[in-house]
């Protein structure tokens, strides 16, 4: 309902506002099922986390560190900020943190991300591979979602049900699957996730 997001349409929208409803997408709770997923045999309850995260360091060739291990699993494009990311990487890496990615898309991201890999706390796989983002997503501390618009989107609902923190912008499906851990969600025990704006 915003020119931002509206292309064009948002006065239309606007004017038929009362006649609009969302549905969110869902995730496959079968496929998608950490007490039964075969592509994570390194843990079938959530205190093996530990194990599932020794897994992943060790597949994405990441050292032990005492920070984060965050992940990434998603197309490479601006809409889904991961140039902002990119940028973002040298604080991530400065604080201690990991960060392991998977995905294709734009070449010249492709190639800016395996360049940024050449540092020992970031490891990139250039392509999909569907068990292996169930193990990324099972063994890291945080999904990053830096996305600038996204209707939906699936990684931070499956980060949900992997016991993995959703790190997501505020906006869309986003700002609307996950609970920001503001003062209020946290002293109401309903935080979920952490939300950030704007995407840089």
């Amino acid at each position: 309902l915003t020119p931002e997001f509206g292309m064009g349409m948002d006065g239309v929208l606007k004017t038929r506002a009362h006649d609009l409803s969302g549905i969110l997408n869902g995730i496959d709770t079968q496929v998608w099922n950490p007490a039964t997923d075969p592509a994570i045999a390194t843990y079938t309850t959530p205190r093996g986390k530990a194990k599932a995260k020794a897994a992943l360091r060790a597949e994405f060739a990441l050292a032990e560190a005492d920070g984060p291990l965050t992940v990434v699993v998603s197309r490479l494009s601006e809409q889904k900020g991961l140039d902002a990311l990119l940028a973002a990487l040298p604080a991530l890496i400065d604080h201690g943190g990991q960060l392991a990615l998977l995905g294709t898309g734009h070449k010249a991201l492709e190639s800016a991300w395996r360049a940024a890999a050449s540092h020992p706390n970031v490891s990139v796989h250039i392509g999909y591979d569907e068990a292996r983002s169930h193990r990324m997503i099972a063994g890291a501390d945080a999904i990053l979602v830096p996305s600038r618009f996204e209707p939906c989107g699936l990684t931070q609902l499956y980060g949900l049900r992997y016991g993995t923190l959703p790190v997501v912008a505020r906006t869309g499906g986003l700002a609307d699957t996950v609970i920001d851990a503001n003062p209020v969600a946290l002293a109401s025990g309903v935080a979920t996730g952490i939300q950030f704006y704007p995407v840089s």
